[in-house]
């Protein structure tokens, strides 16, 4: 945790911000007093009895090691005054003599970094000269401390934020696991957690990884997200709320994955809502399904109550159906057995099947849940919100769900973090008001969604980044392809 605070600390509103704030090391506390400083550095310790230093070049190696240990002590000092040029000049001789300082901390390594990022600012166009060198860096660090899980895990960061096409997501995500592996589930590196969950996502989709090694680092990221948000206090929360209004969403695609998630977490994930809404059939349905595809035993109690609700609201929907009952009993049948491809199917065929407009809304309209939330394809989805919604004008449900389905794009359409994440609650909210202004019972509903998600908007400091004026029209890319207003938190 230590390093999380310190790191949240320095950086307001960590994850919207980060491709301008890179995770720092935590190391010894930059010197202070030159005296003090250069008594303390002078002295190298020996190993004590079961320690193990550093294997690489340490002071007590170099041919001179009072002047090694006199050169760090006078570039920390110079590097703590921001003497950038005078530091980097100090830090020059010591990584040539004595990269691994005492042999128990990586500091002249992640100053190195720091010296490199500074430089990368002052000439912006040497960036991937000056990133080769951060990353390599890095790797070197890691061959001299390799228990430090923190090594690899800042350079997979940097690899997949700060310099892409330095190394592949594929490297990047073994880099991820190594930290993982290394730093144990409840300890890992709090920023591994939203790149990871893209990555091991991409991963398996690939047939790169299987089951067993996904479900590995799923409940290892989701372990330390709960431990972060159960601990975090104050200001420290609202970047572990960043990453979880991120990182579960990304990790839903392992629902589509037969066997992946147990019975409980989907009673977990999807039964509250049927509580909350005990007599409306999708919430229903959508509970049946998942814990049908689940394999749940039906004489649990929670199944037991979603099969009575079903009986008791679902077959008077089918009743009701004025005149296409069989097509509409099929598609609900396909639909709570986990049969999401033959329900869609089933659903577009009885609206097809009735004249009325409100019927044939919402048979569209729940072949677009399906797909948003069993076969989570985001652009079917979107297509059936839309016939839905004209097949019905003044029915909002179908905007709210485009909305949803905008807001829900950040890992499909970005890194999860920074301004490619963030644009995509521009059309939500656009989507959400457009439900309100032709439907007043979703008012509720939609004010309550774009006050939660208006936090997550760019800052006004990304938009100036990139030339960009509050109020102007601006066109999100992705599948989304929408042009919006910019707005700002």
């Amino acid at each position: 945790m230590t390093r999380l605070l310190t790191f949240i600390l320095s950086c307001s509103f960590l994850l919207s911000l980060i491709t301008a704030c890179t995770p720092k090391a935590a190391g010894p506390s930059t010197p202070t007093n030159p005296t003090t400083d250069r008594t303390t550095a002078t002295t190298t310790k020996p190993a004590k009895p079961g320690e193990t230093l550093s294997p690489c070049p340490k002071f007590s190696d170099a041919r001179s090691p009072e002047d090694a240990e006199t050169n760090y002590v006078i570039y920390r000092t110079a590097l703590k005054a921001k003497e950038m040029d005078r530091a980097m000049k100090m830090w020059r001789q010591v990584y040539a003599t004595s990269p691994a300082a005492d042999g128990r901390r990586p500091t002249v390594y992640t100053d190195g970094v720091a010296f490199y990022n500074n430089l990368i600012l002052e000439n912006p166009d040497r960036k991937q000269a000056y990133g080769d060198t951060i990353i390599m860096l890095y790797e070197q660090a890691r061959q001299c401390y390799p228990g430090d899980g923190y090594m690899a895990g800042i350079q997979a960061f940097d690899s997949y934020y700060t310099y892409p096409g330095s190394a592949t997501d594929e490297e990047i995500y073994q880099l991820f696991k190594e930290s993982i592996e290394l730093d144990g589930p409840e300890e890992l590196q709090y920023f591994i957690i939203n790149p990871m969950s893209r990555l091991v996502v991409d991963q398996h989709e690939a047939k790169k990884i299987d089951d067993a090694e996904a479900q590995k680092i799923v409940a290892a990221l989701k372990t330390r997200l709960a431990k972060g948000l159960e601990e975090c206090k104050g200001q420290n929360c609202e970047a572990w709320k960043t990453i979880e209004s991120y990182a579960p969403s990304s990790l839903q695609y392992f629902e589509t994955v037969k066997g992946f998630y147990d019975c409980q977490y989907y009673v977990d994930e999807y039964y509250p809502d049927f509580e909350a809404n005990p007599t409306d059939c999708d919430a229903i349905t959508t509970a049946y399904s998942r814990l049908k595809w689940a394999d749940c035993a039906e004489s649990i109690p929670e199944f037991q109550k979603v099969k009575a609700a079903y009986d008791a609201n679902c077959e008077v929907v089918v009743s009701a159906s004025n005149g296409n009952a069989s097509t509409l009993r099929q598609a609900y049948d396909a639909l709570k057995n986990g049969r999401s491809s033959e329900a869609v199917r089933l659903f577009d065929q009885a609206a097809q099947e009735t004249d009325d407009a409100e019927r044939k809304s919402r048979y569209l309209l729940t072949a677009a849940k399906i797909y948003y939330r069993d076969l989570r394809n985001f652009s079917q989805a979107r297509a059936y919100a839309r016939r839905a919604s004209s097949a019905n004008p003044s029915d909002g449900e179908p905007y709210m769900l485009i909305g949803t389905l905008y807001a829900s794009s950040g890992p499909l359409c970005g890194p999860g973090t920074g301004f490619d994440s963030q644009v995509v609650v521009w059309p939500a909210i656009d989507q959400w008001q457009k439900a309100k202004s032709v439907d007043p019972s979703v008012s509720s509903k939609a004010n309550q969604l774009i006050g939660r998600y208006n936090q997550y908007m760019p800052s006004k400091s990304d938009i100036f980044q990139r030339g960009i004026s509050e109020g102007s029209s601006y066109t999100v890319g992705c599948w989304i392809q929408e042009t919006t207003r910019v707005r700002t938190p």
